[in-house]
């Protein structure tokens, strides 16, 4: 054992320039602890432990184990330290319950437009008419019905809207809109009844806040230039890939672009942010070159690289910032940070930096999918090709035809996308509960366009705009827009494209992870035990119990699970919306409308019955029903304000619990009927002191799978 543990040592001690890389994972798993706890832990047991792991460092500091695990549980408590400690500066009232029409006042942050039609607003809150202080919302979010182009950020309104606090995840385990929405400060969502009217009475927008008013509104004139040179989807989309706004991109559009695989073009990231910064790299070190008295006497190439560096701080403004671009921009600026100090400008090292300072300032971006899948084929990009680097360097370079650097770029491609699709894959499965199949055959289409046509045709645009020229480089990008969108409509169509996952455990996830760290951030031979993990959580993968019977939060939506055609519901009001995610989570491909229209339910005007591995489930929807029920139903579901339960026993789930609890999953076992709510997966932590109702489901959590 004694051996064994030297040898440990000994490989670590040799992997000890890979050591800081693994800075961010521990932070990470400090966050994903406290993310994870079913209450909220105090904030003096939060410091405490950062203390406490940071005197155990000091003290046990000799030798490498003492270094690696000390630093360990140091980087462990610092970040869920951090996490704790944004979460009570972020705290802001939520809206308790849902209200009837109410005056809101404030100050518009942002303006989206909607595919369907319409608006979206955000508001910082000044007043909501019959709500105090404590008890309003900060920050609002209210979908309009029609759109009115005069909006623009800054502007003080006062509309009359249905509010409703952000929305509890629609099945136990799903994904929580609410707590993205505490970190938003958003406390609140709804739809407006009537029109938005100008208020001059609310005065001169928060000094916080115009500064990103000014800069939204650069971003508004930018995104109305380009629409008015480039109608329809066309427009729309090349706004997406130069504002960041993809609120105007078609459902039919998105849907082709993530099933063909290619629906990272559409968000601006790594891809869009190193075409952008790198074409400013190049023509300002090319144009400087061009001036013997400059390129004999000073460095252009450090010259180019700061000029890189303030346009992809520019494009990162009026992209909208998300958290793929922000991650984007401050990697791309310490690779040119690296080029002025003559640095190695891509390593896992900077990745390392760029992780870290995100999650100090934004902790709660670990649990957004967009970061996860976007450090995975960052950190899996960058790895493979250290790993290629360092082969190369064992290789005599021969002169290299232009049919080999054709043939390397198209390689480059493929490697590229066959490395992020491996990387991504647990995360598209977990997530989103999909796979792409043709995935390398739509990006070795695509990103050439993209590449070589669509982003510096962007970049153009951007320059000529303040000269009034921006039409005939939106024309050259409107081109490669069509390309793009014809290779995704007919990738997304061949037979196979897309295949739907079953949920996964959170075990076999966090395995599949593990061992892909393990693979990606060793450079030894050593790394290869990463296999291990990988092979166990695909293995776990399929062992997920489904429930038997899921209800929804009011009881107007129940499902069962049919034998081996899936699930049967019984849809009610705004039911569409959960029973959608619930197909998801099954991988069942099928549309909530074709599973409503065939269901296995069987109903009278008193309520509704069905048999479910030889169990009864019945729906109520009238007191008379109630005594047979109770005789016949192993699980009752009483859409009633009031409810008893049975003498015979079993399982009454009532109007007023399914209200309390949320969406209830009740699995058959030979012992008798297990249950788990969304109240039991969210515990309590300061964004589930409210479930929000069916009314709030519409207003766009959906959104989460389009990043």
């Amino acid at each position: 054992m004694r051996r064994a543990g030297t040898s440990l040592l000994e490989i670590l001690t040799a992997e000890q320039d890979r050591w800081f890389v693994w800075v961010p994972v521990m932070f990470s798993a400090g966050i994903a602890l406290y993310f994870w706890l079913p209450v909220e832990p105090a904030l003096l047991v939060a410091l405490a432990s950062l203390l406490l792991a940071v005197g155990l460092r000091v003290v046990w500091r000799h030798g490498a184990a003492a270094m690696l695990a000390g630093g360990a549980l140091a980087a462990a408590a610092a970040g869920f330290s951090v996490a704790k400690v944004r979460t009570d500066w972020v705290a802001a009232p939520v809206l308790k319950r849902q209200t009837g029409l109410v005056e809101v006042r404030g100050w518009i942050e942002l303006v989206e437009p909607r595919p369907s039609g319409g608006q979206r607003v955000t508001l910082l809150v000044s007043t909501i008419k019959g709500l105090a202080l404590e008890e309003r919302p900060q920050r609002v979010r209210v979908r309009l019905q029609a759109s009115n182009p005069a909006l623009k950020a800054g502007d003080a309104i006062a509309v009359r809207a249905m509010l409703s606090p952000p929305a509890g995840p629609a099945l136990p385990g799903g994904y929580d809109f609410a707590r993205a929405a505490w970190f938003q400060g958003l406390g609140a969502v709804g739809f407006a009844r009537a029109t938005i009217s100008m208020d001059a009475e609310v005065g001169q927008a928060p000094a916080s806040m115009q500064v990103r008013a000014a800069i939204e509104r650069v971003r508004q004139a930018i995104g109305a230039r380009v629409t008015a040179a480039l109608s329809g989807e066309r427009g729309e989309m090349a706004n997406a890939l130069i504002t960041g706004q993809r609120g105007g991109i078609s459902d039919a559009t998105n849907d082709a672009f993530r099933d063909s695989g290619l629906l990272h073009i559409l968000s601006i990231s790594g891809l869009h942010m190193v075409v952008m910064g790198g074409a400013v790299f190049v023509a300002v070190r090319f144009a400087l070159a061009l001036v013997p008295a400059i390129a004999l006497r000073f460095q252009i190439k450090k010259w180019a690289a700061a000029a890189a560096m303030l346009a992809a701080l520019g494009y990162l403004l009026i992209s909208g910032a998300s958290f793929p671009t922000v991650r984007s921009w401050i990697m791309i600026s310490i690779m040119f940070a690296a080029v002025m100090l003559d640095r190695p400008a891509v390593a896992l090292r900077n990745v390392a930096v760029t992780a870290l300072v995100i999650l100090v300032v934004f902790p709660e971006s670990l649990m957004d999918v967009s970061f996860q899948m976007s450090f995975a084929a960052v950190v899996a990009l960058v790895s493979a090709y250290e790993l290629l680097r360092e082969r190369d360097r064992n290789t005599v370079s021969a002169r290299r035809s232009p049919v080999y650097v054709l043939l390397l770029f198209f390689g480059g491609i493929v490697l590229s996308t066959l490395v992020a699709s491996f990387a991504v894959a647990p995360f598209a499965a977990y997530h989103f509960h999909k796979s792409q199949q043709y995935a390398v055959l739509a990006n070795l289409i695509a990103i050439p366009i993209c590449n070589v046509l669509v982003m510096p045709a962007a970049l153009v645009t951007l320059v000529a705009m303040p000269l009034g020229l921006e039409w005939a480089p939106l024309q050259a990008m409107g081109w490669g827009i069509d390309a793009m969108s014809w290779c995704a409509y007919r990738v997304a169509a061949l037979p196979g494209a897309v295949s739907h996952i079953p949920a996964i455990p959170a075990a076999a996830f966090a395995l599949m992870l593990t061992g892909g760290l393990w693979l990606t951030l060793w450079r030894t031979r050593w790394r290869l035990l990463g296999l291990a993990p990988v092979a166990l959580g695909l293995a776990m993968a399929p062992l997920r119990q489904a429930p038997d019977v899921l209800v929804g939060r009011d009881g107007s939506l129940v499902a069962v699970r049919a034998g081996k055609a899936g699930l049967s519901a019984l849809t009610g009001r705004g039911g569409m919306f959960e029973l959608g995610r619930w197909l998801e989570h099954d991988g069942d491909a099928r549309t909530p409308e074709m599973v409503a229209q065939a269901t296995a339910f069987r109903c009278d005007a008193s309520g509704c019955v069905a048999e479910v591995a030889g169990r009864v489930v019945t729906v109520a929807r009238h007191g008379a029903a109630l005594r047979d029920d109770c005789a016949l139903a192993s699980v009752r579901v009483v859409a009633l304000a009031e409810a008893r339960a049975c003498p015979e026993g079993g399982l009454t789930l009532s109007h007023e619990r399914l209200r309390a609890l949320g969406a209830h999953a009740v699995f058959f076992t030979r012992r008798g009927v297990t249950v788990q709510t969304v109240a039991d997966t969210r515990g309590k932590r300061p964004w589930t002191t409210t479930l929000a109702g069916a009314d709030a489901l519409p207003d766009d959590p959906v959104s989460v799978a389009s990043h």
